[in-house]
């Protein structure tokens, strides 16, 4: 038995059941997770909507925290480092699952102005787990794609990336896949703002399904293209205005998948086990983590098409987290 109760958001998938036999389990709404609830916890399991910081920890038993999601910018990393939290996360989990919002997303957008693949230039800002996954199946597809990643062309040489000013001349369609990051040498809080619009004199459409504050909502709303927008500043309270005019609109869904879920939570379970030396198997996915290797824009909107998504948003937007927190799980691309 652990030295603590563990503590897990209730809205965390393939979850429950796992960790009763090694200590008392607490499930829990995000808002329910507080100093008091925590205090003699041992392990905390959360999402995105709990900031994990002293304010929370202080006095706690806390020594590990999982987050099945792939940012940790919800968690005071430098704090849990200082005082011998272990935090575990699940980068990539869902890339498959963004990807094919994005590429459902551009579907449309394609279908609506009557253009081909081959008549656009993509622009990828970020090529990590999903970006590299949207590059790769846009290509398939028949776009052009440029790809922008300051830090990989820094450590791996500028071969294969663009820089951001040619994406800003050249690009039809431009969409993020960044961390959200305040400080160092590349931040990419508010990246897409009022100058990087205005310079960026082709696109048509961008695409957020990364972080919300990625881009200024101020130069979205000011901005003469049309957005596909799955993350938003100040969520779940969003700009009513920017809401109205994004073409696609989801509540911060785009990674919800069957197995990117699974995918998730097996990851921070792994980490778990390592750290309190137990061994508790997890539900894990027979999708690759890598995606299909081959697709179709047809395809993709045949597994899944955020029309609906939209429209239940833009019906109910004071809704945003009920919709989030009770979204029908679908299966990625790779799967069906």
């Amino acid at each position: 038995m652990l030295k603590g109760k563990v503590v897990i958001e209730n809205h965390i998938p393939f979850i429950k059941g796992l960790l009763e036999s090694l200590a008392p389990v607490v499930y829990l709404p995000a808002d329910g997770i507080t100093s008091q609830t925590v205090k003699d916890a041992c392990a905390l399991f959360v999402r995105t909507r709990t900031r994990c910081d002293a304010q929370l920890l202080n006095g706690s038993l806390v020594q590990f925290i999982g987050s099945p999601t792939i940012g940790t910018d919800h968690i005071d990393l430098d704090y849990c480092a200082d005082n011998g939290i272990e935090v575990a996360s699940a980068p990539g989990c869902n890339a498959p699952a963004v990807a094919q919002w994005v590429l459902a997303s551009i579907a449309l957008w394609l279908e609506k102005e009557q253009m081909k693949p081959h008549e656009v230039t993509l622009g990828v800002v970020g090529v990590g787990h999903v970006g590299s996954i949207v590059a790769r199946w846009a290509e398939q597809c028949g776009m052009q794609v440029l790809r922008n990643d300051p830090p990989r062309a820094l450590a791996e040489g500028s071969d294969g990336f663009a820089c951001i000013e040619e994406l800003q001349e050249r690009c039809h369609i431009i969409t993020f896949h960044t961390p959200l990051t305040r400080e160092g040498e590349f931040p990419t809080w508010h990246l897409c703002n009022e100058q990087f619009l205005s310079n960026a004199h082709k696109c048509r459409l961008v695409l957020n399904a990364a972080r919300g504050a990625v881009a200024d909502t101020q130069a979205l709303l000011d901005w003469h293209g049309e957005l596909a927008l799955d993350c938003w500043e100040s969520e779940p309270h969003i700009h009513p205005a920017l809401l109205h005019k994004a073409f696609i609109a989801t509540p911060h869904i785009a990674g919800y998948s069957i197995e990117g879920k699974m995918r998730g939570t097996s990851m921070v379970i792994d980490r778990f086990n390592q750290h309190f030396n137990c061994h508790i198997e997890a539900s894990t996915p027979l999708a690759p983590a890598t995606g299909a290797t081959c697709v179709t824009l047809h395809d993709i909107l045949d597994s899944y098409n955020p029309i609906a998504d939209t429209l239940a948003l833009k019906s109910n937007p004071e809704s945003f987290e009920s919709l989030r927190n009770t979204y029908a799980l679908r299966h990625e691309f790779t799967s069906l």
